[in-house]
């Protein structure tokens, strides 16, 4: 886009003067790398929201993640298989963004007073993509290393324990509010850079994927709040019984 051009320049990161495919192939990798992350986040919120409606239907899903219909009383490596492939990607896609950062103060500073200059949403949009991301790869890279050296510690208990008393609703909320606003605008940028939903009208285009990156933001952070209370309420009350595993309620019936 011609904003990414001005933006380049201002950072002294213009790439006109080669002609070498390798900086459109990169650009390519981080659209689809980031597109992977953007799709897996809303899903994984789907997933983590089930406790929403009952602890016995997040075991469940919790369950078939563990390929429980496959092995008998399911197996905590393909959830660490899945984790690992996300982290590659994760990792891949910040190294690519990377390209894009301001990488000094006086770089930084010279973004801010273009963007002031200019008062051109996307671009503060951009800024706000930036910022979060640089919050994320700290936040995501501590996420998925618990979630590595621990993936059989989730559950109606387990995660509800990790959200209360091991004090990790601090750390989430925190990754909650960077991913959703800088996966809803990685979302809206791709719409617009790669032409998705492009209806003949660039300005009316624009305008709906503002309208519903707005939405698909406030969706998510409702959603998501409204999980992590869910979990710090089962943990404020599981306290007692910390480490104890969730035995689902047709499992308890039996034993009575």
């Amino acid at each position: 886009m011609f904003r990414d051009k001005i933006v380049e320049s201002i950072l002294g990161k213009t790439t006109q003067k080669k002609k070498s495919r390798v900086p459109a192939r990169l650009d390519f990798l981080q659209s689809a790398t980031g597109l992977f992350l953007a799709i897996f986040m809303i899903f994984h919120m789907f997933f983590v929201s089930t406790i929403l409606i009952s602890k016995d239907f997040m075991y469940a899903v919790t369950k078939a993640f563990e390929l429980d219909f496959f092995i008998d009383g399911g197996s905590s490596v393909p959830v660490f298989i899945a984790i690992s492939i996300v982290a590659i990607i994760f990792i891949l896609h910040a190294f690519l963004a990377l390209r894009k950062f301001p990488i000094s103060y006086r770089q930084a500073l010279r973004l801010k007073t273009f963007s002031n200059l200019m008062n051109h949403g996307d671009t503060k949009l951009w800024i706000v993509q930036v910022v979060t991301g640089f919050a994320l790869f700290f936040l995501g890279s501590a996420h998925l290393y618990t979630m590595m050296t621990n993936p059989s510690n989730i559950g109606p208990f387990a995660s509800a324990d990790r959200v209360y008393s091991d004090m990790m609703w601090t750390l989430y909320i925190l990754l909650l509010i960077a991913v959703e606003f800088h996966g809803a605008i990685g979302l809206y940028r791709l719409s617009m850079k790669w032409g998705w939903f492009e209806n003949g009208n660039p300005r009316e285009s624009r305008e709906k994927l503002k309208k519903a990156k707005w939405i698909l933001s406030g969706v998510m952070l409702t959603l998501g709040v409204a999980t992590l209370i869910a979990y710090a309420k089962i943990g404020a009350e599981h306290q007692a019984h910390y480490g104890e595993r969730y035995t689902p309620q047709a499992e308890v019936k039996n034993e009575n």
